[in-house]
C-alpha cells in the first residue's frame, strides 16, 4: 500500500474519532447512530495509523507530501 494521507489529515481524523467516541460513551448519541459513529471512529484511527485510506484511492486523492528523494 502506498501512503496517501498527510499529517494534517491524520491529526484531524484522530480528533474526529475522539470526539465521536466521547459522544457515544457520554451517552449523548445512542442507538444505531452511536454504533455507526463508533465504527467510523475505529476506521478513522486504523487508517490514520497505516497512513492509507482506500476511499482516497478510489477518488484519486492524495494528501501526503511527495518526497523529493
Amino acid at each position: 500500500m502506498k501512503k496517501n494521507m498527510g499529517n494534517i489529515d491524520k491529526v484531524l481524523r484522530i480528533i474526529a474519532a475522539v470526539v465521536m467516541l466521547s459522544l457515544y460513551f457520554m451517552n449523548i448519541v445512542e442507538g444505531t447512530l452511536g454504533i455507526v459513529l463508533v465504527v467510523l471512529s475505529i476506521v478513522f484511527v486504523v487508517t490514520s495509523l497505516i497512513n492509507f485510506c482506500p476511499l482516497y484511492t478510489l477518488c484519486g486523492m492524495n494528501t501526503c507530501k511527495i518526497s523529493k528523494d
